[in-house]
């Protein structure tokens, strides 16, 4: 349960700094056309839509990686909580367990 847990917050993790990579690059895209067309207003009816459809989605991106960002704490929480439970109930554990060998090599 320790390692699943610990799995799930290292997917989380990994998919908000990919949401970030990926807003980060349209953020680029979208100064670049702007810069293009000589249009920065987003509500100027000449404006890009390439560039108003970037913004949606880069928009919807961040939006998702503070979501995500919500559940990994309560996932951080759930996998230090059900760790803590595994030391309670099984002190004896030694340190070539599974379970606490990703404790050690989680990152928190």
């Amino acid at each position: 349960m320790v390692t699943e847990n610990g799995r799930k917050v290292v997917e989380m993790e990994t998919m908000i700094a990919e949401f970030e990579r990926v807003a980060n690059d349209l953020t680029r895209q979208i100064a670049a056309e702007e810069k293009r067309t000589g249009i920065k207003d987003r509500w100027d009816c000449a404006y890009s839509t390439f560039a108003y459809a970037a913004r949606l989605r880069r928009d919807n991106l961040l939006k998702s990686a503070e979501d995500l960002k919500v559940a990994l704490y309560a996932a951080r929480r759930e996998h230090e909580n059900t760790a803590a439970e595994l030391r309670r109930l099984h002190p004896e554990a030694t340190r070539d367990n599974d379970d606490n060998l990703a404790l050690r090599f989680l990152p928190f």
